[in-house]
């Protein structure tokens, strides 16, 4: 019979390599990720669904024909506001609402929350949100940061104050005058459940793309929730790309 030798710092080795790899696939599987340090990109679920969102920062007159849109396809949207948007809106705002679309904070001013202390981000996030409560009267538990700027200070802080930071899977990157054909080719070949699709309003071409996108994402077999009504609000994990999983 043969024995093995293995020498102490042989030994030593072995073991630094074991638990390498151990922490490396522990990662890799999202591990970490369950500190939520990360905001929620997209949403891990058998249902075919997906949730349109829209950041409103610029103007309003657009809205009544994205209304008219997301009723004839019987899409609840989520709308990101910003306050001092909704308080030059209110009564867009409140149409949104009674409709039954999902009013969520987006900053008060807009400001690049990556430059803001705890203490700031979360004044800004409280003045945003009180506008849209004295509004709707509805209170909100998610948010989207500015410019989708954040890092572990603005996640930490939202997630302490009870609000779940929400970013996207897919960008129509409607602000920049993408047509609709660019539009549609940007989000229908990358769709998949869970995502959430991000488009504003108030630019050139949103309100006239939208309903050949939501009548196409029908046709794929797509129903549409909002972000709260598609993600999971406990025992969950978020992985390294940011997509949320139930535990």
């Amino acid at each position: 019979m043969k024995i093995f030798v293995i020498d102490k710092f042989k030994a030593i080795g072995i073991i630094f390599i074991i638990i390498s790899i151990s922490i490396f696939l522990f990662s890799c599987l999202g591990g970490f990720a369950k500190e939520n340090i990360l905001p929620i990109y997209s949403v891990e679920t058998k249902e075919a669904a997906v949730s349109i969102t829209f950041d409103c920062a610029w103007t309003a007159e657009d809205l009544p024909s994205i209304e008219k849109t997301l009723e004839e396809y019987n899409c609840p949207a989520t709308f990101f506001v910003v306050g001092s948007w909704a308080e030059k809106y209110p009564d867009a705002v409140l149409s949104l609402f009674k409709k039954g679309h999902e009013v969520a904070g987006h900053s008060y001013n807009h400001a690049h929350y990556n430059s803001l202390s705890a203490e700031a981000l979360t004044a800004d996030m409280q003045k945003c949100d009180a506008v849209i409560k004295d509004i709707t009267g509805s209170n909100t538990k998610i948010f989207r940061a500015p410019y989708g700027e954040y890092n572990e200070n603005v996640v930490r802080t939202a997630t302490s104050s009870g609000r779940t930071l929400i970013q996207w899977d897919l960008d129509s990157l409607d602000w920049k005058d993408l047509t609709e054909s660019e539009m549609e080719a940007r989000i229908l070949p990358n769709v998949k459940n869970g995502s959430i699709i991000l488009f504003h309003n108030g630019t050139k071409n949103t309100a006239s793309a939208l309903p050949a996108i939501l009548k196409a994402l029908k046709d794929k077999g797509y129903s549409f929730k909002t972000v709260s009504d598609l993600m999971y609000h406990d025992n969950y994990y978020i992985d390294h790309a940011g997509r949320q999983f139930k535990n």
